[in-house]
């Protein structure tokens, strides 16, 4: 009955070692971004220069496949391409976790000026 606890304990850590490897670490990434992103994007993914787009609030899953589509070339340009053939997975996984992280720009709502 021991060995039954310690086998399900050792799968139980194995899974949660696999789940916390398969996201991205946001201190990580915001390593990464400031060496590679920051120049365009902004340090925090709010591109002051409306020819870049502004990262910050992303879905992450949308910046991964990003990422990877410039690695395979699904997406083309010739800058991203260059960038994003230097990222491990993990780097990837770690600079999209950065910038969903980050408060994007919010437009201002008008107050609802209907009467009732």
């Amino acid at each position: 009955m021991k060995s039954l606890h310690h086998l399900i304990m050792l799968s139980l850590l194995s899974t949660l070692s696999l789940s916390a490897e398969a996201g991205g670490s946001a201190a990580a990434g915001e390593t990464i971004a400031s060496e590679k992103c920051q120049a365009c994007h902004g340090a925090d993914g709010n591109a002051d220069n409306s020819q870049y787009p502004r990262l910050a609030g992303q879905h992450a899953s949308y910046i991964e496949r990003a990422l990877l589509d410039y690695q395979s070339g699904d997406r083309k340009n010739p800058i991203m391409s260059g960038f994003a053939a230097g990222l491990s997975k993990q780097d990837i996984k770690d600079v999209a976790a950065w910038f969903a992280a980050q408060n994007g720009l919010t437009s201002p709502v008008e107050p609802n000026t209907v009467k009732r």
